[in-house]
């Protein structure tokens, strides 16, 4: 599996090594108490449709007990809403997503809101 920036046709891999995080522990623990990931590493959040709100909502991350900056992407129907570097213990932000993608920092350069990022087997 791996997750896949393709802004105008041409696919760069972000990351190669994806974990998905798909149980509400997966989802609330996230990257906390781990003291590094490799370079190539993806969390991978994917939000199922619940009724009334549907899968594309407001999505929060923080970056409490992480240990070092994250790039954060939230996307809403393949396409990019937002992209952020996050930085350990004192970075909050959210934007409407059905999925939301941490990487390391550096990871997500050149991924601007509006482009199509994918998760590939």
């Amino acid at each position: 599996m791996r997750v896949v920036h393709d802004p105008a046709g041409s696919a760069d891999a972000l990351a190669t090594n994806v974990h998905m995080a798909e149980t509400a522990l997966e989802q609330s623990k996230g990257l906390m108490f781990r003291r590094s990931i490799p370079d190539d590493y993806a969390l991978v959040f994917p939000f199922e449709p619940s009724w009334p709100f549907g899968a594309v909502r407001r999505r929060l991350i923080h970056m409490l007990f992480v240990r070092f900056p994250a790039d954060v992407i939230w996307i809403a129907d393949e396409e990019v809403r937002k992209v952020r570097t996050m930085y350990p213990w004192r970075s909050l932000d959210y934007a409407k997503a059905d999925l939301v993608i941490e990487l390391p920092e550096g990871a997500a350069d050149g991924v601007e809101t509006g482009d199509t990022v994918v998760i590939e087997p």
